[in-house]
């Protein structure tokens, strides 16, 4: 009959060869530090986790179907100078926490599957990450201890602690946002900025869409005198702020263009090798008449009410070569009084791009797939939402422009994005 433990009991351990499993409601990992009497790791090798799955008398396997790996243990096979073995359980989603989900439960048992302790952990928050128990030495025998720490650092944070040399890249001061500009623009009807996230029955709805009122809008001036060159025959490296029009050299105005946008998850560096953040990006345009939205296209509404704009559908990972989403836009069939186009990338669980590496966005062809123009993005931004692009025109009738943007905001949706982008019109 197992044992219960509450948070700071302990117990002896009868048996050579332990086995440590994990309940958890969502996606977690386990892992385990073995930890001499400073509390430190004598080295990486004494960390164990999915990409070094063993160690010195620990080694994970496969645990229950839905569930993390277990720790099965050979306490004879640890090293002398190792006074502990602590499990920690790790959510996979960073965005989410232990206090949004039923108490996780620990378990000691014997290789034949015999409970021996059992420990729910109560009173977690705010914390992704949480020493489960500890298995410890004591005058020559070994124990269980129920811990129930939970860890606000983070991952890295929580080994890095232990002595684990963690390779990461440096995060970037969090950037300071300035006051909203004078005319800031109201939201079109239907969008209600406060609006809960995510709210009640999924996705929140696009703005309503309103016929445009005459073009330019009144207080719409022209851009500045700028010196945007035609698209010449081979693809263009576009940096921040840089202009193109969307002609080809000879004076070919372009009818019919595809937006690509691609970006990676970044992987574990380091000692946390190969495994990818899963993160949801989702790429997303928005019309303005003059300082007006009339219209959005993002995954929950693939096509423009004019039909000029097609979203090719939703990718929920990143992975794979290749651009991850496409917007389709006929540049012919938009309305003379629709002056801009802006594409945004968001992050549907709230990743940050500190997790992203190599998001570009790129203009091409349609009629004959040729790339015409690319913009790469640095990483490491601490921002859930990147304003990509803009195509834009200074007045009906007159060439389409586009402009390379390339700047972060915080929104987890095109609904939180449409008010951050009156500095971009």
């Amino acid at each position: 009959m197992s044992a219960v433990l509450v948070k700071g009991q302990n117990g002896p351990l009868s048996v050579p060869d332990p086995v440590i499993s994990v309940r958890v409601s969502a996606p977690a990992d386990l892992s385990a530090l073995l930890v001499a009497a400073d509390g430190k790791v004598r080295s990486d090798a004494d960390f164990v986790f999915f990409n070094q799955p063993s160690g010195p008398g620990v080694t994970l396997r496969p645990g229950a179907p839905g569930q993390p790996a277990v720790l099965a243990v050979a306490l004879n096979a640890i090293p002398a100078e190792i006074e502990q073995l602590r499990a920690v359980i790790t959510l996979d989603d960073a965005a989410t926490d232990f206090g949004r989900l039923p108490a996780p439960v620990a378990q000691v048992s014997d290789t034949a599957g015999n409970v021996l302790y059992e420990y729910r952990i109560d009173d977690l928050s705010t914390e992704s990450i949480v020493i489960a128990l500890e298995l410890y030495r004591r005058q020559g025998d070994w124990k269980v201890r129920a811990v129930g720490q939970g860890y606000a650092g983070g991952f890295a944070a929580l080994v890095t602690d232990h002595g684990v040399q963690v390779n990461e890249t440096p995060q970037p001061a969090p950037a300071q946002f300035s006051p909203a500009p004078a005319g800031y623009p109201e939201p079109a009807p239907g969008y209600t900025p406060t609006e809960q996230y995510p709210p009640t029955g999924g996705y929140p709805p696009p703005p309503a869409y309103q016929q445009p009122a005459p073009y330019p809008q009144p207080g719409y001036g022209p851009p500045p005198v700028e010196q945007a060159r035609d698209l010449p025959n081979h693809a263009v490296s576009l940096v921040k702020g840089q202009r193109i029009n969307l002609r080809k050299e000879g004076g070919a105005a372009l009818g019919h263009v595809k937006m690509g946008l691609g970006w990676d998850p970044v992987k574990r560096g380091g000692i946390f090798g190969n495994k990818a953040v899963d993160v949801d990006l989702d790429a997303s345009v928005v019309m303005f008449s003059g300082r007006n939205p009339v219209d959005v296209v993002y995954y929950g509404s693939l096509n423009s009410k004019d039909g000029s704009i097609r979203h090719q559908g939703d990718n929920l990972t990143g992975e794979g070569d290749g651009d991850d989403e496409e917007i389709m836009v006929d540049l012919s069939r938009i309305s003379d009084q629709v002056s801009t186009l802006i594409f945004i990338v968001t992050s549907y669980k709230g990743h940050t791009f500190e997790q992203i590496v190599n998001a570009y966005c790129r203009l091409v062809d349609s009629a004959t797939n040729a790339e015409l123009a690319r913009l790469t993005l640095a990483g490491g931004i601490p921002f859930t939402g990147m304003v990509m692009a803009k195509v834009y025109r200074p007045a009906p009738g007159a060439d389409w422009k586009l402009e390379a943007i390339g700047e972060g905001l915080q929104a987890k949706h095109p609904g939180e994005a449409m008010p951050q982008l009156a500095r971009y019109l």
